[in-house]
């Protein structure tokens, strides 16, 4: 019995050793503020905001969409991709397709490259759709299931026909929404004459107008038009 109590003495000490040594460097942890991977060298950067520490929750500043957009517009490649579609469009007017009263769909449209374009055309009705919205530009929609109203737009254009997930439904939304002797617009990566057929053949309610390989943002691709027949 002694030699029990004396055991059981130990290890009350022992646990309240284990606590105190426990709760110690708990507030060790706590007391000593964790600092960043930054070496204490490094040269300062004023335009980059590092954290003090993890511990450190203060929001990063989130730039105004209208700022944000004047740093993504006035960049190089932007100005770029714009001045492309810019060349594009106006061989789509030289062939009388595309005017500045006409009403303009734009599927898939990105961040809006080509919706702006169409804008610095004169184009006074240009609307952008996108999976993703990218304000001002282009709205969010899913392409497969457009919110218009049938026989709206004069012209319905897309460049990404072959990301769609079922073309079919792609293509005949894009018919849907064009009006009767509208055009469809589709510029797709280049190619021969037996995947223009099968993509003409996505086309249930239009019948082919002109086919020609034309460069894109830089890319060779290949541009089908289609008029879609009165309902």
């Amino acid at each position: 019995m002694v030699m029990e109590r004396h055991i059981q003495i130990f290890l009350n000490r022992l646990s309240f050793v284990s606590i105190t040594i426990a709760t110690l460097t708990l507030l060790l942890l706590f007391l000593q503020t964790p600092q960043t991977c930054v070496p204490p060298n490094s040269p300062p950067k004023p335009h980059l905001k590092f954290p003090k520490s993890s511990c450190d929750s203060s929001p990063r500043e989130l730039l105004p969409i209208d700022k944000k957009n004047r740093r993504l517009w006035s960049s190089n490649s932007w100005q770029s991709k714009v001045s492309s579609f810019s060349h594009f469009f106006t061989s789509i007017r030289h062939l009388g397709f595309l005017h500045n009263h006409s009403k303009v769909l734009c599927v898939s449209a990105g961040a809006g490259h080509e919706v702006m374009a169409l804008s610095k055309l004169g184009t006074l009705d240009v609307t952008g759709v996108e999976l993703v919205d990218s304000p001002p530009l282009v709205s969010r929609a899913d392409p497969h299931n457009l919110p218009f109203f049938d026989n709206i737009f004069d012209l319905v254009f897309t460049g990404h026909l072959e990301e769609a997930l079922f073309p079919a439904r792609f293509v005949s939304e894009m018919e849907r929404t064009a009006r009767g002797n509208g055009v469809c617009v589709v510029v797709v990566e280049e190619c021969g004459d037996d995947d223009v057929r099968q993509i003409v053949g996505l086309f249930q309610n239009s019948s082919l107008v002109s086919v020609a390989n034309v460069s894109l943002v830089g890319l060779r691709m290949t541009r089908i038009i289609m008029r879609t027949r009165m309902s």
